[in-house]
């Protein structure tokens, strides 16, 4: 899949439907992923399921989505500005995942992202992606039903993320990391602010977290990576590629710098490097690495 720049929108904002999507591959972002798809459709938590928190966010949307048979005619109108679509899935079984992934490409979808990392609905995400076993046999039936290249999204809230990368061997990259599983208490109200108590942080705070899993994937493994999590500028982005990410995925940071932040982004990362003599990205990747 080639991208004309490292800059994907990440899955969750503002990909709920085609027009949304569009709008952002037209305004600069060189890919955009889907909201995480399942095989039905659900309704989420009820209100509050959104935290803001600074500059942060804490949310427990509770994979709120239309289910998988409602979902082509989005596909269709964000392919209209041919850019890459990744289409984001979740479910509970290998069987599943292979099943919506296959839907996905039918649709038109150039890659599909494999959600094994949301930390707050049971039953799916970070629950399945916890388990190396069941990761690498996901994997393993995705990639042996689709002809499009598969992304493994891994969760933070593990003991060792190298582990359930190495069980995600199979994959063609992987999305490191979804949101920190937390908790965030109304003090007047002395209950937790969300209505599912527990969420996913996102946003500047969990960039060093972030950064620390694609540096130790990177190092322990030969995966391409794509880092998410944190990114508000250029300096977020150079850092994740010299942690050893190929590309990055914003998300949270729209809420604050909008649509532009990604030619803003662009902009900057091409006087960054005139400004140090790069002559490629590739020269970034990976180097503040020691292998």
């Amino acid at each position: 899949m080639q991208l004309e720049s490292p800059l994907i929108l990440a899955s969750g904002i503002l990909d709920e439907n085609g027009y949304t999507m569009r709008r952002i591959l037209e305004e600069g972002a060189a890919a955009v992923v889907t909201k995480s798809i399942g095989s039905t459709e659900r309704p989420g938590f009820t209100p509050p399921v959104v935290a803001e928190l600074g500059e942060n966010l804490l949310n427990a949307i509770g994979l709120s989505n239309p289910g998988i048979e409602h979902f082509a005619d989005e596909i269709s109108i964000a392919k209209g500005i041919r850019k890459p679509v990744i289409g984001s899935i979740f479910g509970a079984s290998a069987e599943e995942f292979s099943t919506l992934a296959s839907k996905m490409e039918s649709y038109g979808a150039d890659a599909i992202e494999l959600n094994l990392s949301c930390p707050h609905v049971k039953g799916f995400g970070s629950e399945v992606g916890s388990d190396p076993d069941l990761v690498e046999e996901i994997v393993t039936e995705v990639k042996a039903k689709v002809s499009v290249p598969v992304f493994a999204k891994l969760t933070p809230n593990v003991t060792d993320i190298v582990k359930i990368a190495k069980a995600a061997e199979k994959a063609d990259a992987l999305v490191l990391i979804n949101t920190v599983k937390a908790i965030h208490i109304d003090i007047y109200a002395r209950r937790p602010t969300l209505s599912n108590a527990y969420g996913g942080l996102s946003g500047p705070a969990i960039k060093p977290i972030g950064v620390r899993a694609v540096y130790d994937v990177y190092r322990e493994t030969s995966k391409e990576i794509i880092g998410c999590g944190g990114i508000s500028n250029f300096e977020d982005v150079i850092e994740y590629m010299m942690a050893g990410a190929r590309a990055v995925e914003v998300g949270t940071a729209l809420k604050t710098a909008g649509r532009a932040i990604f030619d803003n982004i662009k902009t900057d990362i091409i006087r960054f490097m005139e400004a140090e003599g790069l002559d490629g990205i590739q020269e970034i990747i990976g180097a503040g690495v020691k292998r």
